[in-house]
C-alpha cells in the first residue's frame, strides 16, 4: 500500500468511516512549507506574497496562510468577507476585480481593501464611485502561459487585463476622477513549468511601471507549475528566483518610488497539501474497456473535465496485479471522467482511492450538480491529528435557500 506525506499516519479507510466519502484531506505542515518556499523566492525586503484565495478559500486554511505572514487576493466580495473572518487586515487584501457590478465595487470600497480594475470602463465606474481614491490596474503584458487554453490569462486571446496601448486613455480617466494609481498587476496563466515566459512578462510590466510616477506596488502574478501524472515538472523556483533578482536589479533604477514587488501564487501554495479520497462502487466492462466507478463526480472535482488536468491516482490496496482502466464518477454526464486510460493495481468494489494534488481548485469548484452533496473537508494538523474543518452537505442544505 502506497503512503505519502498528506495523510501522515492516518488511515484513509478510517477517515472515510469517520467523515464520509468522498472526502477532502489537507495537511497543515505542507501548506506551511509551501508558504515558506514562496516567501523566500526573493531576498529583498520590499517583497510580499499574496495568496490567491480562489484556489482554496477554506477558512481554516486561510488562517494558516495568514499566520505564515502572507497577504491575500480576493476575486469577489464573498472572498473579501471570508478573508477578513480569517484575520487578514484590509490593507493586506487586494481585490482583483473582473467585470464587477457597482454594488461589488461599493462593497470593496467600504471594506477599505486595495482594489484592482482590468478595463477602461471599470476604471471609469470605480472612479465615479470613489473619486480621489487609490487604485491598481491590471495590464495584459502580451505574454501568456499555462497547461491549457482555459488557464492562459495573458496574451492576445484572453479577456483579462488592459492593453498597454490604452495608457493615454488611462491617464485621462485617472485625471478626470483624481485617482491615484498606486499599483499595477498581471497574471499570465496557471501551471507553467518554464520560467522564461514569466520573466518576459516581468520585464514588460516593469516597462509599463516606468511610464507612471505614482507606482508603489508591482504584482507579477503567479501560476507556478507543479508536477502531474502526465510527466509535467514543477517550476524551478531557484531558476525563477535568480532570474527575478537579476531583472529587478537591472530594470528598477528608473522607477520613481520605492516599490514593493508582489507575486500571487494560489495553486502552488495548497495543491500538494490536499488529496481527495473516494470509494469504488462499481467495476464493469463495456465493449472491452474496464470502468472503475467511484463517488468522485465532476461536481466534486472538476479539473479533469474542465482543463483535461492529469492527476495521479492512488489505490489503497495490497494487490500487485495491474491493469488499464478508466476511472469515472457518479454524475450523469459522458464527460464525468477522472482518468481515461490509466494503469492501476487491480481494483474491486469498496476500495478507497485518492486523487493527489487536489488541494487547489477542488472544493472551491464543487457544486450540487445532480443534487449531489458536497463533501466534507478535514485537516491533518502539525501534530498529525485530524479534525473536521467543513462538514459534509446534508440533504436539507439543498433546500435552505428556498422561500417556503
Amino acid at each position: 500500500m502506497k503512503n505519502f506525506d498528506v495523510l501522515q499516519n492516518c488511515d484513509p479507510y478510517d477517515l472515510i468511516r469517520l467523515y464520509g466519502s468522498p472526502l477532502y484531506v489537507y495537511n497543515e505542515q505542507i501548506i506551511r512549507r509551501k508558504c515558506q518556499e514562496v516567501k523566500h523566492l526573493l531576498t529583498m525586503p520590499n517583497y510580499m506574497v499574496n495568496y490567491s484565495a480562489k484556489a482554496n478559500s477554506n477558512l481554516y486554511l486561510l488562517k494558516i496562510i495568514n499566520d505564515e505572514g502572507l497577504a491575500v487576493d480576493a476575486m469577489s466580495p464573498g472572498e473579501i468577507f471570508v478573508e477578513l473572518k480569517a484575520g487578514f487586515s484590509p490593507d493586506r487584501i487586494l481585490f482583483i476585480s473582473n467585470n464587477v457590478s457597482r454594488e461589488e465595487f461599493r462593497d470593496a470600497i467600504n471594506a477599505e481593501v486595495k482594489i484592482s480594475v482590468d478595463s477602461l470602463s471599470q476604471l471609469k465606474l470605480y472612479g465615479s464611485l470613489n473619486p480621489g481614491g487609490e487604485v491598481f490596474i491590471r495590464f495584459n503584458p502580451g505574454v501568456g502561459a499555462g497547461h491549457h487554453a482555459k488557464v492562459i490569462t495573458g496574451g492576445k486571446n484572453t479577456k483579462f487585463g488592459v492593453d498597454q496601448k490604452f495608457i493615454p486613455q488611462i491617464r485621462e480617466i485617472l485625471a478626470k476622477y483624481k485617482l491615484n494609481l498606486i499599483g499595477i498587476n498581471q497574471h499570465i496563466g496557471s501551471h507553467f513549468d518554464d520560467a522564461q515566459d514569466y520573466l518576459a512578462s516581468v520585464k514588460a510590466l516593469l516597462n509599463i511601471a516606468k511610464q507612471f510616477t505614482t507606482i508603489k506596488y508591482i504584482d507579477f502574478g503567479g501560476g507556478f507549475g507543479l508536477p502531474h501524472s502526465d510527466g509535467s515538472k514543477s517550476l524551478d523556483l531557484k531558476e525563477l528566483s535568480i532570474g527575478l533578482e537579476q531583472i529587478l536589479q537591472n530594470e528598477t533604477e528608473n522607477l520613481q518610488n520605492q516599490v514593493t514587488f508582489m507575486v500571487e501564487p494560489g495553486r502552488f501554495i495548497v495543491a500538494e497539501s490536499g488529496i481527495l479520497l473516494g470509494t469504488v462502487h462499481s467495476v464493469k466492462t463495456n465493449y472491452n474497456k474496464k470502468y472503475i466507478g467511484t463517488d468522485i463526480g465532476f461536481n466534486t472535482f472538476l479539473r479533469p473535465t474542465l482543463y483535461n488536468a492529469k492527476h495521479e491516482i492512488v489505490v489503497f490496496t495490497d494487490s500487485k496485479a495491474k491493469e488499464q482502466v478508466a476511472v469515472v464518477g457518479n454524475i450523469c454526464e459522458t464527460g464525468d471522467i477522472l482518468a481515461k486510460d490509466i494503469i492501476l493495481p487491480t481494483i474491486k468494489e469498496n476500495d478507497v482511492i485518492a486523487i493527489l494534488n487536489a488541494g487547489a481548485y477542488g472544493y472551491s469548484m464543487c457544486s450540487n450538480y445532480n443534487n449531489r452533496l458536497r463533501p466534507a473537508e478535514v485537516l491533518i494538523d502539525k501534530h498529525g491529528n485530524h479534525k473536521l474543518i467543513r462538514r459534509r452537505d446534508e440533504l436539507k442544505d439543498l433546500v435552505n435557500n428556498y422561500d417556503f
